[in-house]
């Protein structure tokens, strides 16, 4: 327990920082991968960004499932070892390898006959269609790389191994950024693949990444200490992991539908737009994804702290994180209001898409601080266990406002009602988030003890 008594003990403002830097360090060349597979694809042509736009939405699904087994391991392994239960913190852990399969396998199996009907229904462009179906199959067939990869990652950031977690997330976008152009434009006896090619790089980093993750896990002296071949079922345990991990499924299972939805308003006034919410999605990763590291780096400190009744420390993590996800955001409202024409150019944009883009950068990124206040403040629930009020609020924020504002606003703006109704969505998030915090606080962390002066040591700790 030595390398988790840390999580109990050292200063919270240095120890969600040095936990957080590996995190944020792989999010960003996470979200540079991506913008990079869309720059290179750009330069094909406008068809083609516009189908990397309309194939995003079922990516994010893959990645919903995946982060959301990933968040279910987190909570339930950090909260047991904050309880000293370290035996079942590791059954837990080794849960997460037989639950990444079979969610694998429901994955490849809807490769067969999702993708064309999906992208049919947004436009009846062949090429398109083509492109999305391609790039779409791929990734889904070969997700297998990023769900036993996310699997390593969740549970050594438990233990508050965030290096590690950082060393695979790098691997894996490095190797697809080597990858991309090679596939993409052809190298010497390598031909060029266009849109299948940058699905190839893809799945080729997110495989080589799970080969790092698989090295490291079962060579990990600091963290726990697997042995698969005691596994043992425990329908308890899969139901611990669900009941966060699920809900944080669906949360990010919301993003794709409003996604789908956006792009489907958007359908009614050409690709253009379609071509513009998509860069800006993938540019807004820079700004999202450090925040979304942060949360990483925090969401053990506060799970662990919850289940050691660390009242204090609880409470100083989540404000903390706060803090520095809304200076975050702040700076990335800045940029986009400042240089929207210059980051548009990154996708070989045309006079319209350019025009389109910078109302659209600009008004959608004045909701950048509020959503990152929101972000911390619903992670912070799903490290409580309570993952289900952060459903109901991207339920709330995406689906019942969002969207519905957005088709509106469309009617009488067109496009500009479209991202008018992003900052509305923000202000009703932040709205309902604040009164689900003054509810867990009274039910769940009022009561707490107070332990901030008595630090938490191995000797302490509950026996395992």
């Amino acid at each position: 327990m030595k390398h988790t008594e840390r999580l109990g003990t050292e200063k919270i403002s240095k120890l969600i920082i040095r936990m957080s830097i590996p995190a944020i360090i792989a999010m960003i060349v996470q979200a540079l991968y991506n913008v990079v597979d869309s720059i290179f694809v750009a330069s094909i042509s406008e068809k083609a960004l516009t189908a990397l736009s309309l194939a995003f939405p079922i990516q994010m699904v893959i990645i919903s499932i995946f982060i959301g087994l990933g968040i279910g391991l987190n909570s339930v392994i950090s909260r047991r070892l904050g309880e000293g239960n370290k035996d079942e913190a590791v059954n837990t852990a080794e849960h997460g390898f037989l639950l990444g399969l079979i969610l694998w396998a429901l994955i490849a199996v809807a490769a067969i006959f999702l993708p064309r009907w999906f992208f049919s229904l947004f436009t009846d462009d062949p090429v398109i269609i083509d492109y999305a179906t391609q790039y779409t199959t791929i990734i889904m067939i070969f997700s297998f790389g990023r769900i036993f990869a996310q699997v390593c990652m969740s549970i050594m950031q438990a233990t508050g191994d965030m290096v590690s977690s950082m060393k695979i997330g790098l691997t894996g976008a490095i190797s697809n950024i080597i990858l991309d152009p090679i596939l993409i434009f052809g190298v010497l006896f390598i031909p060029a693949l266009g849109v299948k090619g940058a699905a190839i790089a893809t799945v080729t980093g997110q495989t080589i990444s799970m080969v790092v993750a698989f090295i490291l896990m079962f060579k990990n002296e600091k963290g726990l200490k697997l042995n698969l071949r005691k596994f043992h079922f425990d329908g308890r345990i899969t139901k611990n992991i669900f009941k966060v991990g699920f809900p944080a499924m669906l949360m990010q299972g919301l993003a794709s539908i409003m996604l789908a939805g956006v792009n489907f308003i958007l359908a009614g006034f050409g690709a253009t737009p379609i071509a513009v919410f998509g860069a800006f999605f993938k540019l807004q990763s820079f700004i999202f994804m450090p925040v979304f590291g942060l949360c990483q780096g925090m969401m053990p400190i506060v799970g662990f702290n919850f289940g050691a009744k660390n009242k204090k420390r609880v409470i100083d993590a989540v404000k903390f994180g706060a803090l520095i996800s809304f200076c975050i955001m702040s700076f990335g409202l800045i940029i986009f209001q400042a240089f929207p024409a210059t980051l548009l150019s990154l996708f070989s944009s045309s006079a319209e898409m350019t025009q389109i883009g910078i109302t659209a950068f600009r008004i959608i990124s004045i909701g950048f601080p509020i959503a990152g206040v929101c972000i911390v403040l619903s992670v912070s629930f799903q490290a409580l266990g309570d993952a289900h009020l952060s459903l109901i609020i991207s339920f709330a924020r995406q689906i019942l406002v969002l969207l519905p504002v957005a088709f509106a606003l469309s009617l009488a703006l067109n496009e500009v009602g479209v991202w008018i109704a992003f900052p509305i969505a923000e202000v009703s998030c932040l709205i309902l988030i604040i009164l689900f915090a003054i509810r867990t606080y009274r039910r769940k962390i009022k009561h707490l003890g107070e332990t901030e002066n008595e630090p938490l040591t191995t000797e302490s700790l509950p026996a395992s």
